[in-house]
Order: structure tokens, then sequence, then C-alpha cells
């Protein structure tokens, strides 16, 4: 035994030996960390496996510096390059604590919201065990000052310091492999940061931060005011008059918008075995106070859903790449509508029931100028009460409304539905009516699922009668982006009872379901063609606030003068006229596709393709140069982020002070909450499953 310490110590008492206890310290808390720290949400066991993996070859490679140093310099580069390391960990771990989210650059060099959120309060969020993460560098001390461990002058041959570098390289790239064959896209259409780290590892996730703020620095630091001057200029030369026969019809109205996640126009009216599979939306897109667009279409790109939530709030398209969201939503300058409508004497509010770090919409939103966003911590925790991407849309509305009636009244809120998402699975307790026929199994669960958020809204709506928000609120629902994807072409051929489905009739299935509901609305089914960039001007005329004042790239859906060419964020374009897939061309109205175009066939299309084309270059120079915080409407004031914090403690205290107002419903009710006439079917809030919920006062934060 004797010989077997002697020969451990003799090989720690190396230089290389050294190297690898660090290494091996360093994984183990790092691996810890990830465990207990942060909720990355790890699926299965190649993402277990990933987890365990990812902080090695960036481990690899950074102490590997210290071997190209002689003597003792290599020891203390390595606990240099481990203590910072540490407080890199120890940092990100107190933000995620309070944020749910990791540190970028932008954050740390732009408007000092960090300092501002996490130094002066740093001793309230902090954790004895946090301190854990310093545990491998104080050892590592401790052994070399105790003589345990004898530093070594002798040197490292260059060539096998080399290869540490190579080795680690190389299990970096076959890191990434691993990743790419997990989540495809995974750097390219980044939409949380959470799985970068889940990924590659929180040191990888720094660099890939790292090199997107130098890219997004580089465009911003050499754009100026005059790169506006071609934005106002299209703007001028492309008007569309709002229609004044709605023009502030919904002034001084409450806003809901209902975010239909991936609900496509095809299923209004839908039935399946002699079923509506959405009784509830049909009867509110049918009805006689209910504005309902048919040829609205989704531009979403990469993005989509957080190029959705850009549109309808911002009136810009999404960036050709990833999510402008996640790119640009911590450091840009925005006018969006929570903004808009809080200077016009509104409360906002977002409400979603997963992590707030998803599509970074936790910082995004504080730039967009949202007074609150209700997130997962906000809302109970419970037995099957999630599915994929959060909580299910009948819990998830039901315990929205306990804060929808606290807000001060007239209010802006955003609710984003999540159970009819892919791959459209729902358990049996929830399912209301057969899976289609088609053999696809992704397809074929889409009315199930459909269907279920179908009944939410109508559970919903119930209750707006029953709070009495209904009679002084405008409702808007749309759908963000599509459901079946054209890589499903048979199964939805099957499904719509056609024989073939072409890239033709997919450009036209990216139509979603849009629609404003208001009492005393003058309602029917509008057929103009627009899309999701159109939504924010047509809110606007309707709540009587001046677009034009905005730098906004949609038009009012209501004007009688507006061009009705709508562009996809690939170049492809849809009027009502021709449609453009690729290199081809098609007639709308009878899907033919043209070959040799005439003259005015040609001249029409080169009109459509070069409006397409400048609009989306235009909207793509706003946001990546940052361009607004060049210029600031008249009567609207910037936005100032660091007034916004989503703290579900300060929220509540907020909220609490807030009805000191009197406009809130709850208020209006002399503090009597009605929340309990909220009434759902959902089985996980039925009385036998009861044992295994705890209310929202009592779930922990993320």
């Amino acid at each position: 035994m004797k010989q077997i310490g002697s020969r451990i110590r003799g090989y720690f008492n190396t230089r290389f030996g050294f190297f690898v206890l660090a290494i091996a310290l360093f994984w183990v808390k790092t691996y810890w960390a990830y465990q207990t720290k942060f909720n990355l949400g790890v699926k299965g066991s190649m993402q277990e496996l990933l987890l365990a993996i990812n902080p090695l070859p960036t481990t690899l490679l950074l102490f590997g510096i210290a071997l190209y140093m002689s003597g003792r310099k290599s020891y203390v580069t390595m606990l240099v390059i481990d203590a910072l390391t540490s407080m890199w960990l120890f940092a990100n771990i107190l933000y995620y604590r309070e944020f749910s989210d990791f540190l970028t650059f932008a954050l740390i060099k732009g408007s000092g919201a960090v300092s501002n959120n996490l130094s002066t309060g740093v001793l309230g969020i902090m954790e004895p065990s946090d301190w854990f993460v310093f545990l491998d560098v104080a050892i590592l001390i401790v052994l070399l000052a105790t003589h345990a461990i004898r530093m070594t002058i002798r040197p490292i041959k260059k060539r096998f310091a080399l290869g540490i570098s190579v080795l680690a390289l190389c299990l970096f790239g076959a890191n990434l492999s691993m990743a790419y064959a997990d989540r495809s896209g995974l750097l390219t259409r980044t939409f949380d940061n959470n799985y970068i780290v889940k990924y590659l590892g929180l040191n990888a996730y720094t660099v890939v931060d790292g090199v997107k703020t130098a890219k997004t620095s580089a465009a911003k630091a050499n754009a100026k005011a005059s790169d506006l001057d071609s934005v106002f200029k299209y703007l001028k030369q492309n008007p569309a008059t709002p229609n004044v026969e709605y023009t502030g019809v919904a002034k001084g109205k409450n806003v809901f918008v209902i975010h239909l996640e991936s609900l496509q126009q095809f299923m209004i009216d839908f039935k399946w075995q002699g079923q509506e599979v959405m009784p509830n939306l049909n009867k509110l897109y049918h009805a006689n106070d209910t504005l309902s667009f048919d040829n609205f279409f989704n531009q979403v790109g990469q993005g989509k859903t957080a190029d959705a939530e850009m549109m309808l709030e911002n009136s810009l398209f999404g960036i050709a790449e990833g999510s402008a969201m996640v790119a640009d939503g911590t450091s840009n300058t925005f006018q969006a509508a929570p903004a808009i409508l809080g200077q016009n004497g509104y409360t906002s509010a977002a409400f979603h029931g997963d992590v707030p770090s998803f599509w970074n919409r936790d910082n995004t939103y504080k730039s967009w100028g949202y007074d609150y966003f209700i997130s997962k911590s906000y809302y109970p925790t419970g037995k099957n009460y999630e599915v994929g991407y959060g909580l299910k849309d009948k819990i998830f509305m039901k315990y929205s409304m306990q804060y929808i009636e606290q807000l001060p009244q007239p209010f802006y809120a955003k609710l984003i539905t999540v159970t009819n998402h892919y791959p459209y699975t729902l358990d049996k307790k929830n399912q209301t009516i057969d899976k289609t026929t088609t053999g696809d199994k992704t397809v074929d669960g889409y009315v199930q699922t459909a269907r279920y958020l179908d009944q939410s809204i109508g559970e919903f709506l119930d209750w707006l009668q029953k709070s009495g928000l209904d009679k002084n609120s405008m409702l808007v629902l749309y759908g963000d982006h599509y459901g079946i994807s054209g890589n499903h072409k048979k199964a939805i051929a099957k499904l719509l009872g056609r024989e073939t489905f072409n890239d033709f009739d997919n450009a036209q299935f990216q139509r979603v379901p849009f629609m404003i509901h208001m009492p005393g609305l003058k309602g029917g089914v509008n057929h103009t063609y627009g899309g999701e960039i159109d939504a924010l001007p047509t809110l606007e005329n309707l709540l009587g606030i001046q677009a034009s004042n905005f730098v906004q790239f949609g038009t009012d859906l209501l004007s009688t003068d507006r061009n009705q060419t709508v562009a996809f964020r690939n170049g492809d374009f849809v009027t009502p006229a021709y449609t453009k897939v690729g290199s081809e061309y098609y007639d709308t109205a009878s899907g033919e596709r043209l070959g040799q175009l005439s003259a005015a066939q040609k001249q029409a299309v080169d009109q459509a393709t070069n409006r397409v084309t400048t609009t989306l270059s235009l909207s793509d120079r706003v946001l990546n140069s940052d361009l607004l915080r060049f210029y600031t409407p008249s009567g609207f004031t910037k936005v100032d982020k660091s007034k916004y914090n989503y703290n579900k403690k300060k929220a509540t205290k907020q909220l609490k002070a807030a009805q000191k107002s009197g406009t809130s419903v709850l208020s209006q009710n002399g503090g009597q909450s009605l929340l309990d006439q909220y009434i759902t079917d959902a089985p996980e809030l039925m009385p036998d499953d009861a044992s295994s919920t705890s209310d929202s006062s009592s779930s922990a934060a993320n």
C-alpha cells in the first residue's frame, strides 16, 4: 500500500500529474454546478452524456496554456486560470438564480443591468453552497502550500503541450458533432442560452456569446444616424392610409393578445370524424363583432416564435439567421407595443408558462418596455402540469388570471400558449378527439393538441364574461407560425383530402389565423393579403395611435390603398396575383406554374421582388445596426431598461401597490379574487390530484 501511495504521490508531483488533478477537480465541480445550480432541462441519455463531457474540452484547452510555460509560472498560471473560470461560474450561478439566464457581454457592458440587479442584492440571493465552486482552487493551493504536492521545474516538451491543445480541439469537435446530432442548428438558430450551456458548456457559451457580441458591435459601431435616411425615404414612398372608419374605435380598451402556438388557418372550420376540431375559435372567427383575416400569413424565419413576436410588437422582421430577440433583444433600442401603449396610459404584461430565458424574453421584454413578465416561477407546480415547452394551456390560462385581475386598467396583456407545439403529444386524460389517420405520427396528433388549445380559449372567454372584462377589452388572436412543415407533404395532402401537395401549396399553407374581437366592432372576414408585419399598425389605428410616427414596415390591414405583397423571410412572396417560391412563379388564384412570363407579368413580379428585397434589407439594417437609437419619435420617451425587473417577489409587491389606483378588476371587486369563477376541466386540477400540487406562492423560482 505504501508503494502505491508513494507512486500516486510521485505522479502528482509531476507537472502533468498536477495538471490532471486540476482538470479532474474542475470537471467535478462544474458538473456538480450544472446539476444543482442551473435548470438546463436535460432530457435523454444523449443530453446527459453531453452535459457530463462538455466541461472537458475547454478546460483542457484553457488549463493547457500553463503547460507551455516553465517552472513555477506554469503552476501559478494554472491556478489563475482555475480561479478566473471559477469566478465566472460563480457569477453566472448568482445571475441565473435571479434571472434564469446566463451573463452576456452585451449585458455586462450595456446599461449596467448586472450591477443594478446583482450587486445591490447579492447577499440576499447567495447560498453557502455557491462557494463550493472555489473548493478545487483552495484544495490545489493547500496541497502546494503544505508541500503535499511539490512543484517541479522540469520542463514539459512543447510538442506535448501542443498535443494537449490538439486533443482539446478534437474533443470539442466531437462534442459539437454529437450536439448537432441531437439539436441541429444549435449555433445558427440559438433560441435559449440554456441550450448552448447544456450541449457545449459554460466556457464554450462564453466564446459563442463573445463572437456574436463582436460581430454585432462591429456593425453597430460603424452605424450612424444618416443610415436611417434610406429607411425614412422608403417608408415615405410606400404609405398606406389608415382606415378612418376604424380609427380609435378601441381607444382606452384593454388589449389581450393571445398567441396561438403553431396554429394554422386551415384548422378554422376543420372537421375530423364529423366534429369541429376548434368550435370555440370557429365561433369567434365568424362572430359579427370579430374582424377575421383569411389571407394572413406567418412570415417567420429561423426565429419562428421569436420572429412572430418581433413582428407583432415592433413591425420589424426577424433577422436572416437566428433570432433577433436573442441577438439584439438585450442591447438594442426598440419602440415596441408595450412601450408605445405604456406611454398612452397602459399597464403591460407578458405571460408565458416556461422559463423566462427562452428566446431571451427576460432581457428583450425589458427593452420592449413590459412592466411585468409573468413566467414559470409565478405559476403553481404539480404532477403532469407541463408538456413540451411549459405549462399546459388550460392550467396556464387559469392561473394567469390571478395576475390579470390585478393589472391596473387599461392594460396590454400578451398570453403565450404552448401545448399545440411540435411534436403534438398529449396525455390520454386530455385527449377529447381521435388522432387523424395519415400514418404520420407528427401530423396525426395535431388535431388533439389543437382541440385542447381551443378548449383553453373557450374557458378563458367564459371567465372574461364572468369578470366583466369582455365588455371593455379588445381580443387579438394570432397563429405564430406553421404547425406542420412542408417535410410532411404526403400526410398533409391526405389530411386535406388532396391528391398532391407541392411547393406552391406549401406557400399558401403558411396562412395563420388573425382575428380581432371587440363588442360593437364592425366585423366580418377580410380577404386582404397581409402578414404578421402588419399586425401592429392595424392595432395602433384601432387604438387611435398614429403609426406613422414610428419606424414600422407593416401597414394597416384595414387600409383601402395598401400594397398586398406578403414577404417571406427567405425572399419568396405571395400577392393576390402571383406567388414566388424559389425561382418559380405561380398564379396565386389557380396554382398554375408560370413558365415564360409576359411583359406585364414580369413587371409585376419584378416590382414585388424589389419591394420584398428592399423591405427585408432595410429592416435588417435597423436591427443589425441598432438604428432606432438615433431616432426618438415625437411624444415618445426612450425605454430605460434598468427600470424593469421581473423577479417574482418584486413584481408581487409592485402589483400589490398598484391596487391603490382602484382600476384593476380585483380592486373593483373589493379586493375579492374572481379566480374561483374560472372553470376548467383540466384533469390535473381535479380533487384526486390535489395532493400533488402546490400553490404559486410556494413554487420554487427558476
